[in-house]
């Protein structure tokens, strides 16, 4: 202790992560805390720093992705519009069922409102039903189709009132898209909660996501205040608005997605990136993939890929097995039913073995939707007619290429340990030895 108190200067320093730095001091044998000056950040305790600790994870921005800042900015501006836009329909909606008409009763803007719930009760099941398990592997799609129909949802009810006969069945309609904006909105923004914890922090930036969309609201509101008396009895200059605002909207949602960078392989990324790789040689990084990543869902006639199927969906006879397991010891099956390609999967498979299968199936759905783009492997698999003989010459071409290709992927930063591949939970042991 008296070697401490005879020399002077620095004894310690600490850091609140990336933010701030400071340093203990001994002078005249007293230990003193100060400000790093070398840190030209604004100490904990200033405006900025109650900022961020209000509205922005712990350990920002270590504990998020990196692509966190650019998605929430977008975000809050997607936001902000929304709020502005969700006024009008709202204020059209209150019109429609009689606020401000003295010859409007209680019970029938009761019955249209409760109508309006209950059939979006049943929408948000029908739903998640049909489209749950597809919010995960394709959410950015999704998270803009939900904001998409959000929109149209609104623009109903903002024209609704105009049409007296139909105004129940139009509001209800509209309350079954809203339903749907819940469903897929919600789990989609999971989702992207999910891949933007970097600390297994997805609770508490869920919760800074909500104080910041509150914050948005707010000013929202507070815009609305002056906006209403504009609007009122003014139908046009409610459209004008609404259009404006949508158009943000928008255009701020497919800023937002577009700028979400995923490193987990889902269907669309892995097709984007074996393709390159088998066309140029290349492997693209995963910033790279992810902004050629479609984010409208397609409704363009493809080749469909069905992955996890039950062994009955690829063969329905002893002989049809003996032709799937042709050049074929991996643990899964594959076979072209009816223009699809299914994939049939083993108990005993490994991740790794799963985007094996998704990139020959990729590879069968090539060949059979005629791409003109095809590589030299995939053109040599098109010249094959007979479509066992396509799937046991395409276990030749994976068992060339797959093993190089995986290699490239962990050195790409891909994750391989975990894939949002959709991927149905058959899975089937067969008693012949795999030859």
């Amino acid at each position: 202790m008296a070697e401490m108190e005879d020399c002077e200067g620095v004894i310690a320093t600490e850091r609140y992560g990336s933010q701030e730095s400071w340093k203990y001091l001994l002078k005249d044998g007293r230990m003193k805390r100060q400000k790093d000056a070398a840190d030209g950040r604004l100490a904990g305790n200033s405006i900025s720093g109650v900022f961020k600790s209000v509205f922005l994870p712990q350990g920002y921005p270590e504990s998020v992705s990196e692509d966190y800042l650019q998605y929430q900015l977008w975000d809050t501006v997607q936001a902000f519009s929304s709020s502005l836009s969700g006024t009008l329909a709202t204020q059209a909606s209150l019109r429609g069922v009689g606020v401000g008409n003295q010859e409007a009763t209680v019970a029938a803007a009761t019955i249209t409102w409760l109508l309006r719930d209950g059939t979006g009760m049943l929408g948000r099941i029908l739903f998640a039903w049909l489209k749950g398990n597809k919010l995960d592997s394709e959410a950015k799609k999704w998270r803009l189709f939900a904001d998409i129909l959000n929109d149209v949802a609104m623009f109903m009810e903002i024209a609704a009132p105009h049409f007296p006969p139909f105004f129940t069945l139009i509001v209800c309609i509209a309350g079954i898209f809203k339903s749907i904006v819940g469903v897929a909105g919600g789990a989609t923004r999971a989702a992207l909660t999910v891949h933007q914890a970097r600390r297994n922090n997805m609770a508490d930036i869920s919760a800074k996501d909500g104080s910041q969309e509150t914050l948005v609201n707010l000013a929202g509101l507070l815009i609305s205040l002056a906006l209403i008396p504009l609007v009122t009895d003014n139908p046009l200059l409610t459209f004008i608005l609404f259009f404006l605002f949508t158009v943000l909207h928008l255009f701020a949602n497919y800023k937002a997605v577009r700028s979400v960078v995923m490193g987990t392989l889902n269907e669309a990324r892995l097709s984007i990136v074996f393709h390159r790789y088998l066309l140029h040689g290349q492997l693209l990084s995963p910033v790279e993939a992810n902004q050629k990543e479609p984010v409208f869902l397609s409704l363009g006639r493809t080749v469909p890929i069905k992955l996890g199927v039950r062994l009955g969906d690829i063969v329905q006879e002893p002989g049809e097995l003996q032709l799937a397991l042709k050049n074929n010891s991996k643990p899964y099956l594959i076979g072209i039913k009816n223009g699809t390609v299914c994939v049939c999967l083993g108990s005993d498979a490994s991740v790794r073995d799963e985007i094996m299968a998704a990139c020959q199936a990729l590879c069968l759905r090539a060949v059979l939707h005629d791409d003109s783009s095809l590589s030299g492997a995939l053109k040599q698999l098109s010249n094959t007619k007979d479509p066992w003989e396509l799937v046991s010459q395409s276990h030749k071409m994976i068992n060339q290429v797959f093993h190089t290709f995986l290699k490239e992927l962990d050195q790409a930063k891909w994750h391989t340990d975990r894939t949002l591949l959709d991927w149905n939970e058959w899975r089937v042991e067969w008693s012949k030895k795999r030859s």
